[in-house]
């Protein structure tokens, strides 16, 4: 009766075992990428002239693959910064911001894993994780003994930011600078599509979370997320991303605890930004972390933010309080 009752119950478990697997396999093959993605996405404004960024250099990640970076040399003992773009982009594209701060500042402006002059190294992430690992590689090889470090990033870049505080990599940052940050795909803060610029395959990223919950991540390179990127810039941009790089370029689950670890912080945005409702950027981080600084700039879009002169004066005067 017993043996009868424990194959019973493992026919059960089989059944439920082989039914979880055809619900998660239904999920992520009823989505598949190439869709017209169509309308119009973010505004990218005409971009800042007369700037001379220094040439890439490269650095060996842990892995031994090189990445792409540049210097931008700041004034003697000051801060080291590391200045993450944001989904999609490139370095390059930050580098007016990047030369304005190091009046204040060394910053370290490079080309994640996967983007810009980065992408022939990999197109992808090999685990969930590793873009964490390479910013503490490349930190690790500028940082001088007793240096202030400060994380800095734009839209995803700055959800990255706040992965790298609620995670175990070092060094630790002392400072962080959120230029309008992603948080979470639920977040209070998020607008639909993140302003029609990201377009998620759903169901994909609900089946292959159902897999990795059990340890399944052999399917983590395909691709669940889409960018509007304007067909100008589609030679330049990177404009999909796999599973597992998706998940590395994000705060984790829980947003809130990632929020809680990060050091006293000053948060930018602009209060035209397409992408998200940065009006909602304290009242849902500040129970968190009351440690933030909020500075919303009028008529300024998500893009916007970069170049505006007020985010550099901002994030200049942030830096000189932690000299």
């Amino acid at each position: 009766m017993l043996a009868g009752l424990a194959l019973t119950v493992l026919r059960l478990a089989l059944i439920g075992v082989v039914a979880y697997l055809a619900i998660a396999g239904g999920l992520i093959l009823s989505q598949w990428p190439g869709r017209d993605l169509g309308g119009a996405g973010l505004q990218f404004p005409e971009r800042q002239g007369g700037i001379a960024a220094p040439a890439p250099r490269t650095y060996i990640a842990r892995d031994g693959v090189g990445l792409a970076y540049r210097l931008f040399p700041g004034p003697e003992g000051a801060p080291l910064v590391v200045l993450i773009h944001g989904s999609g982009a490139h370095g390059l594209y930050y580098a007016g911001l990047a030369d304005r701060l190091s009046r204040h500042a060394t910053v370290l402006l490079p080309d994640l894993r996967g983007h810009g002059q980065s992408r022939a190294a990999a197109p992808d992430v090999s685990h969930i994780g590793q873009l964490e690992e390479d910013i503490a590689d490349l930190a690790r090889a500028h940082l001088a003994e007793g240096q202030t470090f400060v994380l800095a990033g734009h839209s995803s870049g700055g959800g990255l930011a706040i992965r790298y505080a609620g995670g175990e990599e070092h060094p630790r940052p002392d400072g962080a600078m959120l230029l309008a940050p992603f948080l979470k795909y639920d977040a209070p803060t998020m607008r639909e599509n993140s302003g029609h610029w990201a377009y998620p395959l759903t169901r994909r990223i609900v089946g292959l979370s159902m897999l990795n919950a059990v340890g399944i991540r052999a399917l983590n390179g395909l691709t669940v997320i889409e960018f509007n990127v304007p067909q100008a810039l589609r030679s330049e941009m990177t404009a999909a991303y796999s599973y597992r790089l998706n998940a590395s370029y994000a705060p984790r689950g829980d947003y809130l605890k990632d929020i809680s670890a990060l050091p006293e912080f000053l948060l930018v945005a602009g209060d035209a930004d397409e992408a998200f409702r940065t009006d909602l950027y304290e009242a849902t981080m500040a129970p968190a972390n009351p440690g933030g600084d909020y500075h919303l700039i009028p008529a300024v879009t998500h893009l916007g933010a970069i170049d505006a002169g007020i985010t550099a004066r901002l994030m200049g005067g942030y830096l000189d309080r932690l000299r």
